[in-house]
């Protein structure tokens, strides 16, 4: 037996090559099979036949098979059910191409991998062809219909370069809302532009479009004009203001030496259980501070109504509610993902990984809920039918 020389041999390479040759092999057998059970069933007085072979290439998780024998019939109507006529790559290898594209890998790079995988690498062309497919589904999941009640809308947005005839930011609008049950649920993105309160109007007017008719809550940060915006569209709708924002906002403006200690006596005012305990909390931080922040704390003292909305909900809910964390750590992820990419060819390719993460994160949250969501679930519901009651039958 001659001796083994590791350092010349490839495995990896052997075992690929072989699972070509293996797969090859089956598909040919199958597609034998396929012909003869077509011929063997033609209407009696139908004349056909086999009609020899063609040779095609088709690209698979293996590798590229080459040479692939396909039969044919004398009336050119055959084909099989395992690819399409002029389909070039097993539907698995496409998916793999989005599964990366997905997870913020650029096209070029995607071509390196698939070249690695099929000997071949794919055009920059080809990788987008392969991921435009997904852009039907991203028009139609835009536009799906949503369910009529939802406990809480968050609203964020993130920017993201995109090239158009150069690279600029551009805002990216998300909404995420919580179902009475305790069921997280991204309702929709929209790329494009800055950000500012009209657009955040359209949008939440889109969403209403689109069968969300009782909120009870919407969630979002300081920006101006946003808290009219939302409320013009769902009126009936309580507004909470994000306390996490409006502390960093007044970090910002504090000195060094005090932000440690300011930070804690603020967050004696949003951790009580009553709205009447955190004023009287505030007015002490008030006296305490006032000779270096009175213009920060009067601003506390002026916001106080839309920073503490979360106090006349559920306790075991209210952890979800006087922040906009829920939606930040979700914008972290679908900012990682695009970051990859450095600067985005056009809004679509945008649009095409968000949707891609959106509906990840969608399956993934529907089949668990938010703890203290069960336990108030009778309360919450209380709450619709006492701001949106229902007509009575006559």
């Amino acid at each position: 037996m001659s001796n083994f020389n590791t350092d010349q041999f490839d495995l990896a390479t052997m075992l690929k090559l072989s699972m070509q040759d293996i797969l090859k092999e089956k598909i040919e057998y199958i597609l034998r099979e396929e012909i003869k059970s077509v011929l063997e069933n033609e209407p009696v007085g139908e004349e056909n036949s086999r009609n020899g072979y063609y040779p095609r290439t088709l690209d698979t998780m293996y590798g590229r098979v080459e040479e692939l024998s396909v039969p044919r019939d004398r009336k050119g109507e055959f084909t099989t059910n395992m690819f399409e006529p002029y389909q070039r790559r097993m539907v698995v290898v496409d998916e793999l191409v989005v599964q990366l594209y997905q997870h913020g890998v650029g096209v070029r790079q995607v071509g390196k991998i698939m070249k690695s995988l099929l000997g071949e690498q794919y055009s920059p062309g080809t990788i987008s062809n392969i991921t435009s497919a997904v852009m039907e589904d991203v028009i139609k999941w835009q536009n799906r219909p949503l369910q009529e009640r939802y406990c809480a809308l968050f609203l964020d947005a993130l920017f993201v370069k995109v090239r158009r005839d150069t690279v600029g930011k551009e805002a990216v609008y998300i909404v995420l809302g919580i179902t009475p049950e305790g069921h997280r649920e991204i309702l929709g993105f929209y790329v494009g532009g800055v950000e500012s309160s009209n657009g955040w109007k359209e949008i939440l007017q889109d969403l209403r479009n689109r069968g969300i008719q009782e909120v009870l809550l919407g969630v979002f940060d300081g920006l101006p004009g946003l808290e009219e915006a939302f409320r013009t569209i769902f009126p009936k709708a309580d507004v909470q203001r994000c306390v996490i924002h409006k502390v960093r906002s007044t970090m910002n403006k504090a000195r060094k030496k005090d932000q440690a200690e300011l930070s804690m006596d603020l967050k004696k005012v949003y951790t009580l259980s009553s709205y009447e305990e955190a004023e009287e909390v505030l007015e002490s931080v008030k006296k305490k501070w006032k000779k270096s922040y009175s213009r920060e704390l009067l601003s506390w003292e002026k916001d106080l109504p839309v920073l503490l909305t979360f106090l006349s909900y559920p306790e075991e809910v209210r952890q979800y509610l006087y922040t906009t964390n829920l939606i930040e750590r979700t914008n972290k992820e679908v900012r990682k993902r695009l970051k990859t990419m450095n600067s985005l060819p056009n809004i679509e390719a945008a649009e095409k990984i968000i949707y891609l993460t959106s509906i990840d994160y969608n399956e993934r949250w529907a089949r668990r809920r938010l703890g203290g969501f069960g336990l108030a679930y009778d309360k919450i519901l209380k709450m619709f039918e006492k701001r949106y009651p229902k007509a009575k039958k006559v």
